[in-house]
């Protein structure tokens, strides 16, 4: 089954979160990754972190014979992200500390999550996807 890719920016996140949320329970996994914003004069991420992490994390959800969704969140470009009040920072359900991180969504909540340091490595990733 083909992965379902939804994009959200920080300003359509709830609406996107909303729909995701309503189609979880037809996918073996639910992942959220919020990701740093595209540069618009190279087309990559400003994050080196997320340039390395992104193709890892999609070639392991393409591998996947499981229904998988994907919510893509943008944080925004680089000075949006690095306000300590980002309202992605200071959401009480996400408490995000960097960017790239990837969440397994289940029951309306974080079941775990890979962080900035760890989200390139493919064990992990795998690790995150075979959790039942």
């Amino acid at each position: 089954m083909p992965m379902k890719v939804l994009d959200a920016t920080i300003s359509t996140f709830e609406g996107v979160l909303e729909k995701f949320r309503s189609e979880g329970a037809n996918n073996k996994a639910n992942l959220i990754l919020f990701l740093a914003d595209k540069d618009p004069s190279t087309n990559l991420s400003w994050c080196p972190d997320c340039v390395r992490a992104e193709p890892v994390i999609y070639k392991k959800l393409e591998e996947s014979s499981d229904n998988v969704a994907l919510l893509r969140a943008y944080v925004g470009d680089r000075p949006t992200w690095r306000n300590p009040h980002h309202p992605w920072r200071t959401d009480s359900r996400f408490k995000l500390k960097g960017v790239p991180t990837l969440i397994r969504w289940e029951d309306d909540g974080i079941k775990s999550r890979l962080e900035d340091h760890e989200a390139h490595l493919e064990q992990k990733v795998n690790s995150l996807l075979s959790e039942n």
